[in-house]
């Protein structure tokens, strides 16, 4: 490992730099944030502070049936969302952690945020099958951080496999 940037030259580096590795983990603190935004508002109605999940009233589809289930409760007391909402909040950390050139500098970094995001996809499947299998149901809202999920692990994979190879001991870059 190289030495380590100022917080004031990080900071700089992951406002400004402009590497496609750093471009596809702004992506993923974004896709990670909305999936937040979504999981806050299933979290507002497990937590009975709404009332109603609206959604679209397409057959198969009752987000109250799925997200107010009982297994979305089952997992150390606590509604399923908050625990998302931690969750996503990890991943976006492990984005926005290290330098622009964090593969070469600090490689389990962005191995430990592509992995992170596999077990997170992962999940997202499982639950989208659950739904589908024990409540005949889907809830759109979660679909949406199910595919903001999928479509965030892609992005992880470039840095992680140069990350690897950077490890092995061929470092080639980008």
């Amino acid at each position: 490992m190289q030495n380590q940037l100022s917080p004031g030259l990080l900071g700089c580096e992951l406002r400004r730099g402009s590497s496609p590795f750093l471009k596809r983990r702004r992506s993923i603190v974004g896709l990670a944030f909305f999936s937040s935004a979504v999981l806050g508002s299933i979290a507002l109605y497990q937590m009975g502070v709404v009332k109603k999940l609206p959604g679209p009233r397409w057959r198969g589809f009752d987000a109250e049936k799925v997200n107010g289930s009982a297994e979305a409760y089952s997992i150390l007391a606590t509604p399923d969302a908050l625990l998302g909402l931690t969750s996503y909040g990890v991943t976006a950390c492990l984005a926005g952690m290290g330098p622009e050139n964090r593969w070469r500098t600090h490689p389990l970094m962005p191995i430990a945020m592509g992995v992170k995001l596999l077990a997170d996809a992962a999940l997202a499947g499982k639950l989208t099958v659950d739904a589908c299998r024990k409540y005949r149901s889907l809830s759109v809202w979660s679909l949406l951080a199910a595919a903001a999920t999928f479509a965030a692990l892609p992005l992880a994979i470039p840095e992680a496999k140069a990350a690897f190879r950077c490890l092995k001991g061929d470092d080639h870059g980008q």
